[in-house]
């Protein structure tokens, strides 16, 4: 189980803080977007181990769009109105479906 501060904007791993992702992201839209963000991450790897500089580059700023799409990136999402929440996850629900993951809502 993962541990959470007590405002839950944090997930504790090893004693270090990572921003949690946005509870507000209904649970089917988060699964699409996870999956995305983990075939980034196997993209990027994949690019560096071939020595693939614009693919890994590439690679990284799909990692980017999804941890951002999950609050877990870029403006806290605690400082967001719920519109400001929806169209960030929403917007990066649409760049998944247009890689295959799942279809934006």
């Amino acid at each position: 189980m993962v541990e959470h501060t007590d405002d839950g904007r944090y997930i504790v791993v090893e004693g270090r803080r990572w921003r949690a992702t946005d509870p507000a992201i209904p649970e089917d839209d988060a699964a699409v977007l996870r999956r995305w963000l983990m075939a980034a991450r196997r993209d990027v790897g994949t690019a560096t181990r071939a020595g693939d500089a614009d693919g890994e580059s590439t690679a990284r700023a799909r990692v980017q769009a999804a941890k951002t799409a999950l609050g877990e990136r870029g403006p806290a999402w605690w400082e967001q109105t719920d519109d400001q929440r929806r169209a960030r996850w929403t917007e990066g629900l649409h760049h998944a479906a247009q890689e295959g993951f799942g279809s934006a809502s």
